[in-house]
């Protein structure tokens, strides 16, 4: 944004501040063009007489992030160059190669994980492959995003890759003709069992509803007689998309949402305007803390509804509905409009969204602040922040060297070294790594630079940084050392104890690189507790997410 541009703003606020005074000089017109105009003529004097060049558009950038994220969490300004971004966010397609990337400065750019049926896959770039080169330029100057954005551009335009292969070890010019990436919301349906389906969804962009009906109607086809969908991790997307998916599984002209904002045209109540594939398959939602905004709809609209079970933890607790607006010279604004309300009258947004959770869910909510609210078939629900399941299921928690194996890419990297010197290997629900390649991943990891520290030795080690402070540890001092040295592990030791934690998601991040993301999720849902215990439990829950209540003799 040039200052010139900054000149013809002025004028407008000037314009608006001089209405107000002639109207009413305390209003509230006039402060915000007095604060308009004393902003100005900040701008001006600084572009003047600063002692050192400013960047001024750089500054009013600032100026403006500042100014949003003072609102709330999610308006936010999107310039020109954040274009492709909000097609990402819409739409969740773009003109590319199709593949995740990664950048090791003193390698290159490596290929990590190409999407099924991208043109990285059709023309033979392989995860592992170094690209030493993107249309002759080396990519050891550039940055991953710089990498990134080159592979990028218009569909069925080329670019020309310089490849180390990973199995061979060859270098190979590749050419890749770029196509319309398209990333599916559902990454992946299958049967947990002979009678109980599964669908992955993770996202809400345009056209996912369709993806979800795809999968339900081969699902059912198959002799799924319940179905899960599973939107844990679901952050959210169109909220127009959400409903689609809810018209799925209720009848036509059945409100599955409404909104309240200040302007008439955001306030708003959506009801499913399609015939649905399916109202009487018993539902389980599958949600967790990162299932948020259009995830909350669904699940919110399905319990109200009585349409099915929902099972997990408490959700995000994000019920407010932003709306992107254009704001001159091809920059936008992504802002909050309204707050959403499902088909009871609650609204799960959290009372006090500046009071979160370590991942930003929403925080505990008093019993007294709550509202109740109740469900068709006269069930008590609640607002103040996020769904509550009707049934609570503790998401698995991972320890800490675990956590910091996948912090430091070690389980990938690993993964991708597998790839390179094993030609195939067994389907995603059979792979298993023997004890010698397990043995192996130790040896490798051991040698990586990751926190194996249990969270027992990181509070021994906060307890001694304390008595330190406090002038008590050389009192201490013995018992302190002989604590430490009896919990002292080596990387390995606590990489084979910690065996039965670590090697499914080893086998999970290996299985990537043969059968892509489908086949990932496939390994995944294979030892996924938390999902285990959920289809365990609708076995005996009173309530199966059916048209009907069904109750249990148990």
């Amino acid at each position: 944004m040039k200052f010139g541009k900054i000149v013809f703003y002025s004028s407008v606020f000037l314009l608006a501040a001089g209405f107000a005074v002639r109207g009413n000089a305390q209003s509230k017109d006039f402060k915000s063009a007095k604060s308009l105009e004393i902003q100005y003529n900040i701008l001006k004097e600084l572009s003047s007489n600063f002692v050192d060049t400013i960047d001024m558009e750089k500054l009013l950038s600032t100026g403006i992030d500042a100014m949003l994220s003072s609102l709330d969490p999610y308006t936010e300004y999107l310039p020109e160059e954040d274009e492709e971004a909000i097609e990402m966010m819409t739409t969740a397609t773009y003109g590319g190669i199709g593949s995740v990337i990664k950048k090791v400065d003193s390698v290159g750019v490596i290929i990590s994980q190409p999407y099924v049926g991208s043109p990285a896959v059709k023309y033979g770039l392989e995860p592992g492959d170094v690209i030493l080169k993107i249309d002759s330029t080396d990519v050891s100057t550039l940055t991953a995003d710089e990498s990134s954005n080159r592979m990028k551009g218009q569909p069925g335009t080329e670019v020309v890759f310089l490849v180390r292969k990973a199995r061979t070890g060859k270098t190979e010019e590749i050419k890749v003709i770029r196509e319309r990436i398209h990333i599916s919301d559902v990454s992946y349906a299958g049967m947990v069992n002979d009678t109980v389906g599964y669908i992955k969804i993770d996202a809400f962009t345009v056209g996912g509803a369709k993806d979800v009906r795809n999968a339900f109607l081969d699902l059912k086809a198959k002799g799924a007689e319940r179905m899960i969908l599973d939107l844990r991790g679901n952050g959210g997307g169109l909220m127009e998309e959400a409903v689609n998916i809810v018209s799925l599984f209720v009848p036509q002209g059945t409100e599955a949402v409404s909104a309240k904002g200040r302007d008439p045209e955001s306030t708003f109540s959506y009801k499913t305007v399609e015939e649905p594939v399916d109202t009487l398959m018993p539902l389980m939602v599958l949600v967790n803390s990162g299932s948020a905004s259009s995830s909350e709809i669904v699940a919110g609209a399905l319990q109200d509804l009585d349409r099915a079970v929902i099972m997990g933890t408490r959700t995000f607790g994000k019920g407010l509905v932003q709306s992107i607006r254009p704001m001159g010279y091809n920059s936008k604004m992504k802002f909050t409009t309204a707050k959403y309300y499902t088909p009871s009258g609650r609204c799960v947004q959290a009372i006090d969204y500046t009071r979160r959770n370590a991942d930003g869910s929403a925080g505990n909510v008093p019993d007294s602040l709550k509202k109740e609210f109740k469900t068709k078939g006269g069930r008590s629900v609640y607002d103040g922040g996020g769904i509550t399941p009707d049934v609570e299921i503790a998401s698995e928690v991972f320890s800490r060297p675990v956590v910091s194996l996948a912090v430091n890419d070690i389980m990938n990297d690993y993964a991708l070294l597998y790839y390179a010197s094993h030609p195939r290997i067994a389907s995603p629900a059979d792979f298993r790594l023997s004890d010698y390649e397990y043995a192996d991943f130790v040896d490798y990891a051991s040698g990586r630079n990751f926190d194996s520290r249990s969270a027992t030795q990181v509070q021994i080690d906060q307890m001694i940084r304390s008595a330190k402070e406090e002038g008590l540890y050389e009192r201490s001092k013995g018992q302190f050392n002989a604590l430490t040295e009896s919990l002292n592990l080596s990387k390995a030791q606590v990489l084979n104890m910690k065996r039965e934690e670590i090697q499914p998601l080893v086998e999970e991040e290996i299985v990537s690189k043969y059968y892509l993301i489908p086949g990932k999720v496939e390994a995944i849902v294979r030892t996924d507790k938390q999902l285990q215990k959920a289809v365990e439990k609708w076995k005996d829950f009173s309530f199966t997410g059916a048209s009907e209540p069904v109750h249990s003799n148990k």
